[in-house]
């Protein structure tokens, strides 16, 4: 995968410092060097590990050059098929449609990380995918729940994240995840 090669590429630090000293506009090996703080010798190998995986050229006059094209053809490249779908799939929200649920594994990996909510999709039909995870992942069907309880399990949700618990509860409520009764709140019987 191509941002797998990119991740190697980068993982080493000289070729980093080579890669910011060209992207702020070194032109020469000579004067990445000195804005990257390397050796010549560390330069040109950062250098040419660069351009052979085509993130640095020789652009005009052979002044180095960020080969911002080759990160759009990678980013293209990774693009998976749920992005082809019909217009109508993605506005509806509809997953069962194309792939199985690889956009919403995707949205999911964008909001969702390391059992924490960082934030919620502007894009209504991806805060639904959002919305029901979590629903599904912190309550058991046919369980009834206190409001305090659903409210520590989804505060564990919101730690260090831009949205409150409150706000997450009125969410799934209102989404039918969690019906409420009188203080107590049940997830509805898996199908």
């Amino acid at each position: 995968m191509a941002t797998d090669r990119l991740m190697r590429l980068f993982t080493d630090e000289t070729r980093v410092r080579a890669f910011a000293a060209v992207a702020l506009g070194a032109k020469t090996p000579e004067e990445a060097a000195r804005a990257a703080g390397l050796s010549a010798k560390e330069t040109a190998l950062a250098l040419r590990k660069l351009r052979e995986q085509g993130v640095v050229t020789d652009g005009e006059g052979g002044a180095l050059a960020v080969a911002y094209e080759q990160f759009r053809e990678y980013a293209r490249a990774e693009r998976p098929l749920a992005d082809s779908r019909d217009t109508e799939d993605v506005v509806s929200g509809d997953a069962s449609s194309g792939d199985a649920g690889s956009g919403d594994e995707r949205t999911l990996r964008t909001f969702v990380r390391e059992g924490r909510l960082v934030r919620l999709p502007a894009q209504w039909t991806r805060k639904k995918v959002v919305l029901k995870y979590i629903a599904e992942q912190t309550f058991e069907p046919g369980v009834e729940y206190p409001e305090r309880n659903v409210d520590e399990k989804l505060r564990g949700w919101c730690d260090e994240g831009d949205v409150d618990h409150v706000t997450l509860r009125r969410y799934l409520v209102d989404l039918h995840h969690l019906s409420r009764s009188e203080g107590i709140y049940r997830r509805a019987d898996a199908a």
